[in-house]
């Protein structure tokens, strides 16, 4: 399984740094080429011809950092004459992207252009806790504690499987999922903020880096690989310093454009 990160951060940042400018850019990561988890970055990364190849996307909620993608996808990808784009989550998801983005108010409805028998996108709903088939991938949703209604995946490819968090706040469920999961190769969680906005994590239903090791622990698999992800850029710096102090063996954060092989 390969995955490619677009986007690994909670907003878009341009950082100045000793080595030059670079990007923060919100969430989206490309499974085999194929298959994008989330959609905060798409076309800002990916030449024509690979956008052109995402066959499935998988969506873990509706806010905007996530989603915001889609309709500039749709742009690139409408009259190009391929087969259309199946956007794959649970029911609150996909009615909320057909009632509050493409709407044809907010943005004109993909969902129905340019020809209802063929539009851009489809949508198709995953049930939770039930393993779908998705270009030859194994995804199952598992229900997380965010402030609207939000999924992580559990992602399996054959023997190999990963673990993504979606947006979330303290939970149990999907923890409980990946201690039993034997194929289990690495985790990727999501911390927010550093531990001195612990309330406001709480009260967005986000993760500080304090929050991360105690999550973490319910899983029961202490030397198990584990990616951080949408840290917010401004507060990056501190939240670094802080997983380094959780002294968890194989823990790092991702950055963007790199290429992970599980």
């Amino acid at each position: 399984m390969k995955l490619r990160v677009l986007g690994c951060h909670g907003s878009d940042q341009l950082i100045e740094a000793d080595s030059g400018p670079w990007t923060c850019r919100t969430c989206g990561f490309l499974i085999n080429d194929t298959v994008l988890v989330d959609a905060g970055t798409v076309g800002s990364v990916l030449f024509l011809s690979e956008q052109k190849r995402i066959r499935q996307i998988l969506l873990s909620h509706l806010h905007f950092d996530h989603v915001k993608g889609l309709p500039t996808l749709a742009d690139n990808l409408v009259g190009s004459g391929g087969e259309s784009v199946v956007l794959r989550s649970i029911p609150e998801v996909l009615d909320g992207l057909r009632d509050f983005v493409f709407n044809d108010a907010l943005y004109p409805d993909f969902l129905a252009l340019p020809d209802p028998r063929n539009p851009v996108y489809v949508r198709r709903s995953l049930e939770v806790r039930r393993e779908t088939e998705v270009c030859g991938l194994g995804v199952t949703p598992i229900p997380v504690n965010h402030l609207v209604p939000t999924v992580g995946f559990l992602i399996r490819e054959g023997n190999t499987s990963i673990l993504y968090s979606g947006d979330t706040g303290q939970t149990d469920e999907i923890w409980q999922v990946a201690s039993k999961e034997p194929r289990l190769k690495a985790v990727l969680i999501e911390t927010s903020f550093p531990d001195e906005l612990a309330e406001l994590a709480k009260a967005s239903k986000h993760l500080t880096p304090a929050m991360l090791g105690e999550e973490f622990r319910k899983i029961g698999k202490p030397s198990l690989p584990v990616f951080v992800y949408h840290m917010k850029p401004r507060f990056r710096q501190d939240i670094q310093r802080q997983l380094a102090e959780l002294k968890i063996p194989n823990l790092r954060v991702l950055e963007e454009g790199e290429v992970i092989n599980f």
